[in-house]
């Protein structure tokens, strides 16, 4: 009995227990059920929600004609979707019951416009519809539309495994005339290198013998080519010109409106609202493409540790330090939009160091066409474009290209199409930047695609563009040079015209391009040497490039030594400040140890050869610099001839001195100063008391103590000052011995 009495105790103890235990449990379930219920109620009163649910509910058959239920949810949901957008559950119920035609054909271009996502599509209800265009009748038009909107919202879906895994669905509408641009760019964005099939190939090479050398053919073509070069033996243009059009889709004005809402609620001290106006013509929107897409792994949201022990490939985005980059280098998942890899130091190292071309495929069809939409195709020829957001784009894109060391191929494309619009005002500083980045050009494509713009531009802008353009065209040479001394080949025949493509061009070829390039800046400096009278300025930005050009062979290996010509020699020998007549003096000296070098490698190397002119060009300029600052005797050389009859004519005393080192005007003043410091007490003062040997010596010393060094190297290579002022040192030591 006290057993049983025990166990009856326990028992109560025990349900007593867990009465006590479940107490919580029912409180959590009461709760729950009070949200669920406060949520059916604002469901009930939310207006979006019920129009969603009748669409969902709707049957297939429904008359649409009088039916003002189905009007006023569509209403609702128009509304909804134009001001905020809507949620990834109402887009897939929409999209379903557009596809699957429940109520015919007739609201299917007005249900698929008004698709607006405010946060993400999600992939199932895309890979649904995809599905339906096998089953339903659609129209061409619904069905162009509906591919449209998939690629304008591509980056917004969810996940792309789903996508990817019915390539080959997707692929077979390729042979529809009316949807293979679009179906090949969504193909272009879906493609990886298990995609790459001989069938494939084979069918798209038909596409293009039936419909001809399409630009979206021949992308998807370059793009399997990339990665499998064995299947693809189509020769595919280096350049061309944008493969997939831009689509005037009706979603982008009012996509961007609700992406700018939706920043502005998130950062509500954010900074400057713009304003969207509603137009038509698409030519006048701007800057709806020069936004940097955010690096994003789409619906990933692991950390990197959990997930790399799961996945084969890991999202770019994830990676946040060099040395992951480095550890996952063969793991690398590249994002949906490929722009965002600009914004990131650690993706421009990828793309830097990555071997396989498809990046750089799809970097660049995205700049090509965000360049082309919104500085190519606008009414006003672009003078609206100067904007923050323009700016900062170029900006991105200049750091980008800076930190590759080379320029992208759109954007060359870009730059030589806008150089013919372009008034040298707008966005100058990006502009030139951009540029100086352009690789190197074919000889005879040069003149067309650069110079002729260029030089309309110069001769009708001002001094500062003038100089602005010359440094720009100074910091393109210097990259020539830099890429022909790092990808030249052992045997200095083929060079590497980019590090990123399979572009070579002959050494021949490059020595043309380079010899073009000097002497197209060797026309403008002359020019505009006379147009601005030999302004100080631009005189020194003439020497900069100049002083590029002078050590072209030392410095970088090019065999190819141009002297600059008598427009800019002369000026800047006569010029009134002394830097630019010093620099003059460095610029000789370095072409005197270049051509000094080039002599005697010409005896051991048959392939060198300099020009014999350049030997005589560069012998009279240095006897008429010798003459004219050492010797007292003016221009005696052949390149200038002075009448002695006009000059006396008009009474220019001691014209033959008056450009020695005591008389020029820019160093008139240093001898001044010397000769009050040697003669502190004497009333008259005559320069020419200098000339006296030993004194000369002592003022050149002092002259070149002003730091003045291209001068001092210029006198002890060309002229005996070294010598004399060595024997005048011992003559001293030995007296005061």
């Amino acid at each position: 009995m006290a057993a049983n009495l025990y166990m009856s105790d326990s028992s109560d103890s025990n349900k007593s227990s867990s009465n006590d235990k479940s107490l919580p449990d029912r409180s959590l379930n009461r709760s729950q059920r009070l949200a669920e219920q406060e949520r059916r109620r604002k469901d009930a009163d939310n207006p979006l929600v019920v129009a969603v649910k009748y669409f969902s509910d709707v049957k297939a058959g429904t008359p649409l004609k009088g039916n003002d239920v189905v009007e006023r949810n569509l209403v609702v949901v128009e509304l909804a979707a134009y001001s905020k957008g809507l949620p990834p559950e109402a887009i897939s119920v929409m999209l379903e019951f557009t596809m699957s035609l429940r109520m015919g054909t007739s609201l299917c271009a007005r249900v698929l416009k008004c698709l607006i996502p405010a946060t993400v599509v999600p992939q199932d209800a895309v890979v649904r519809a995809i599905g339906w265009l096998g089953v339903s009748k659609i129209p061409t038009s619904t069905q162009v539309l509906f591919i449209k909107w998939v690629l304008t919202v591509f980056d917004m879906i969810d996940a792309k495994d789903q996508l990817r895994a019915i390539y080959g669905f997707i692929f077979s509408y390729v042979t529809d005339e009316n949807l293979c641009p679009y179906i090949c760019h969504l193909l272009y964005l879906l493609t990886s290198k298990q995609n790459v099939r001989v069938f494939r190939v084979r069918k798209l090479l038909d596409l293009q013998t039936k419909l001809g050398q399409q630009p979206f053919l021949l992308h998807l073509l370059s793009l399997y080519k990339v990665f499998c070069p064995e299947l693809v033996t189509l020769s595919v243009p280096s350049r061309m010109r944008s493969g997939f059009r831009n689509h005037n889709s009706p979603w982008k004005s009012a996509l961007a409106l609700i992406q700018k809402k939706n920043r502005a609620s998130l950062d509500p001290t954010g900074g400057v609202t713009l304003t969207f106006k509603d137009q038509s013509n698409p030519r006048k929107r701007k800057h709806r493409h020069l936004e940097l897409p955010e690096l994003s792994c789409g619906v990933h949201t692991e950390p990197q540790t959990e997930l790399s022990s799961r996945m084969e490939l890991i999202p770019v985005a994830q990676l946040r330090t060099f040395p992951e980059l480095l550890e996952n280098m063969h793991r690398i998942e590249l994002p949906a939009q490929m722009g965002s890899l600009l914004s990131t130091s650690v993706a421009l190292h990828y793309l830097d160091f990555v071997q396989e071309e498809s990046a750089l495929l799809r970097l660049n069809l995205w700049l090509g066409y965000a360049l082309q939409e919104e500085f190519l195709l606008c009414r006003d020829g672009g003078a609206s474009q100067n904007s923050d957001e323009a700016r900062h784009f170029l900006d991105r894109l200049l750091m980008a290209n800076q930190f590759l060391q080379e320029g992208f191929t759109s954007t060359e494309m870009f730059l030589y199409k806008f150089l013919t619009v372009w008034d040298g005002f707008l966005m100058r500083p990006q502009i030139l930047g951009l540029i100086s980045n352009i690789s190197v050009v074919p000889s005879h494509k040069i003149g067309i695609l650069l110079f002729e713009p260029l030089k309309q531009i110069y001769f009708t802008s001002s001094l500062f563009f003038k100089c602005g353009l010359l440094e720009c065209l100074n910091n393109m040479l210097r990259n020539w040079l830099i890429w022909h001394s790092v990808y030249a080949l052992e045997d200095d025949m083929d060079i590497s015209v980019n590090s990123h493509t399979s572009i070579f061009m002959t050494l021949s070829g490059f020595k043309d391009s380079v010899f073009q390039l000097v002497q197209f800046v060797g026309h403008l400096a002359t020019v505009g040497l006379q147009v601005e009278s030999s302004h100080m300025l631009l005189l020194n930005f003439v020497l900069e490039f100049y002083m590029t050009v002078c050590d072209m062979y030392l410095q970088y290996g090019l065999p190819l030594i141009m002297m600059p010509p008598p427009g800019v020699f002369y000026p800047a020998l006569l010029a009134t400040d002394p830097v630019n007549v010093d620099g003059l003096a460095h610029i000789m000296y370095k072409y005197k140890v270049n051509l000094a070098f080039a002599k005697t490698q010409e005896k051991i190397t048959e392939s060198l050869r300099i020009s014999r002119q350049t030997f005589n060009d560069f012998n009279l300029y240095i006897v008429d610099m010798v003459n004219a600052l050492w010797n007292g005797k003016m221009l005696l050389g052949v390149n200038v001839k002075l009448k002695e009859g006009l000059l006396k004519s008009n009474k220019v005393p001691d014209w033959s001195k008056s450009f020695d080192l005591l008389h020029h005007p820019a160093f008139m003043g240093y001898a001044v100063d010397f000769h009050r410091k040697h003669w502190p007490h004497r009333r008259d003062m005559d320069l020419n008391s200098i000339k006296q040997t030993k004194l000369w010596d002592w003022y050149l010393k002092y002259l070149f103590s002003q730091g003045y060094k291209g001068l001092e190297r210029f006198a002890q290579t060309n002229t005996n000052w070294q010598l004399q002022l060595r024997s005048h040192e011992d003559d001293s030591s030995v007296t005061e011995a």
